[in-house]
């Protein structure tokens, strides 16, 4: 397929370009490739279940009379193309009409992002600034309204499409991205639920690894390389990337999102596993408390208060429920135990193409001030955390992670690893 000023890998351009000073100079490159090279691989997903994405979308756009919408997200390029890129400060889009869904690539990926993506893929060369702007100009033919993620585009970027793109009015399109993507088909439910799996594989792996003296990073190392296998045994087309592990320790499980450290485990630490496999962008996690050796007494009616909390979440999660609803109920536990001030974050959130740096479905998340009321096909997790302060009987992180897929009639729990004192003592 060639479009309009898209040179194939072996043309070449006879035009000039100035130089800084103004001379001019052979343009013996092109600014935009076709490299279909080798032959289409296979995708997370079945062509049906993208095509099910990409008329959701074009019918969103027919009915806000957008004609052309440039994707510029890990997460949305994904779910609409299949294809995940890899930045490295290089930009990527996603240009999609009503009759083609086109990738734009840079040229150091070669044809990876033409055999991963469902449809087309344009690449754009390093040779002269903004050719990266170019190809979607020609993608987008003219269009005077096209859409944008506008959580994700730099002012920088505004700028450049407005300059390239004839100042076309622009209209954001991430909150309805958004909304398609917390409602998961069932081929994504399947995906989600062996990864549920493959964390639980992950956190046998922890528990395994966990004695007096050996550091966190070990202990995380050892839970990765584990997931890595079992994803490349029960995944083999798809691309191993992003896998990882956190295992926080002692003062170091105060936070959820707390790096692996070099310290190492002592008789009597608070443990925070936290296992995540990626498959194909699609996150999942497993986080459990433990303790090296029996806790102390208030160390155990923290634990126990907050596994009391998390099977009042799991409870909660059902059909017609709103998320600002299940916060409340679960403040309210907290809140009679004279906990609530030791609570730092919502409790849950949804799951799909996300990882700890893109992604995020924020209107699915289980807080105050979000009224989303669940409904069957969305998938969220139950997940309360209390931390207490560093020199207070009972310090540490606890926190406990399910995930659960909303059904017709109520939730199905679709993490394995079992989570409470009874069984997280090591």
């Amino acid at each position: 397929m060639q479009l309009s000023n898209t040179t194939p890998a072996t043309a070449t351009s006879r035009s000039s370009l100035r130089t800084k000073n103004g001379s001019a100079r052979p343009a013996s490159r092109p600014r935009t490739l076709n490299l279909e090279n080798g032959d289409k691989a296979p995708l997370p997903f079945s062509k049906s279940e993208y095509q099910s994405r990409l008329t959701r979308l074009r019918t969103w756009m027919d009915h806000a009379d957008v004609p052309a919408v440039i994707l510029t997200s890990m997460h949305n390029i994904a779910y609409y193309s299949g294809f995940l890129y890899c930045s490295f400060g290089r930009p990527y889009a996603c240009v999609i009409t009503q009759s083609r869904c086109t990738t734009v690539s840079a040229n150091i990926d070669y044809g990876q992002p033409w055999r991963r993506s469902v449809e087309d893929n344009v690449v754009y060369t390093d040779w002269e600034r903004n050719n990266y702007w170019r190809a979607v100009k020609q993608l987008t033919m003219g269009a005077k309204r096209v859409g944008v993620e506008a959580d994700h585009m730099t002012l920088d970027a505004s700028l450049l499409l407005a300059q390239y793109l004839g100042q076309p009015e622009v209209v954001d399109v991430a909150a309805a991205t958004m909304k398609q993507r917390m409602v998961k088909s069932a081929e994504e439910i399947e995906l989600i639920t062996k990864a549920a799996a493959v964390a639980d594989v992950g956190g046998y792996a922890i528990r395994d690894a966990i004695k007096a003296g050996t550091r966190e990073i070990d202990v995380a190392a050892a839970a990765r390389n584990a997931m890595e296998m079992e994803i490349a045994d029960q995944f083999p087309d798809s691309e191993l990337r992003d896998t990882w592990v956190w295992f926080q320790s002692g003062l170091n499980t105060d936070g959820a999102h707390n790096p692996v450290t070099t310290r190492k485990l002592e008789s009597g630490d608070i443990l925070s596993l936290n296992t995540f496999p990626m498959i194909s962008g699609y996150y999942t996690a497993l986080e459990r408390t433990l303790f090296l050796g029996e806790p102390d007494a208030e160390s155990m009616k923290l634990w126990e208060a907050n596994v009391a909390a998390h099977e009042l979440g799991l409870s909660l999660i059902k059909p017609g429920a709103s998320c600002s609803q299940i916060c409340a109920e679960i403040n309210a536990h907290f809140e009679s135990l004279g906990l609530l001030d030791y609570r730092t974050f919502g409790y849950g959130h949804s799951f799909g193409v996300l990882s700890h740096y893109y992604g995020r479905e924020a209107g699915l998340e289980i807080r105050e001030d979000i009224d989303t009321v669940l409904e069957p096909g969305m998938v969220v997790s139950i997940e309360p955390m209390l931390t207490v302060p560093n020199g207070k009987p009972g310090a540490g992180g606890y926190r406990e992670h399910d995930i659960l897929v909303v059904e017709a009639a109520g939730s199905k729990n679709i993490t394995g690893f079992p989570y409470g004192p009874a069984h997280n003592i090591v």
